[in-house]
């Protein structure tokens, strides 16, 4: 079996992607998320489908330069063309709350590989 048949098609190259971001609406508020912790609208999570859980990564808004650092605890966004959805929180700081999604990049600081050490990603440098 591949590595990537293992890994389930995760992304752990590290590398920068762009693409649409939105946020967790109010109907996602304690719920559970993939890493089995609970949304906290105040948290930094983020939904990712090809990021490992786990990751931190630094998004940006591409319209308007604001930035944080979010961590993947969850699967998703499954709107067609969005790659990450980020906590309410992380929305008002990257000011993407009044339109609801933004043009972002996701550059990751650190990835956990399959043996569960950290890789530096394109965030880290």
């Amino acid at each position: 079996m591949s590595k990537t048949a293992r890994d389930g098609g995760l992304d752990r190259s590290g590398k920068a992607r762009k693409g649409k971001a939105s946020y967790y609406g109010r109907s996602f508020y304690r719920k559970k998320m993939s890493d089995g912790t609970r949304m906290n609208p105040q948290s930094n999570a983020a939904a990712s489908k090809t990021l490992p859980l786990g990751t931190r990564a630094r998004v940006k808004n591409l319209q308007n330069g604001n930035s944080d650092v979010v961590r993947i605890r969850d699967r998703g966004p499954y709107a067609k063309g969005r790659i990450v959805d980020v906590s309410p929180k992380t929305a008002d700081k990257l000011g993407m709350k009044k339109d609801g999604t933004a043009l972002v990049e996701v550059k990751p600081i650190d990835v956990p590989p399959l043996d569960g050490s950290a890789k530096p990603g394109a965030g880290a440098r």
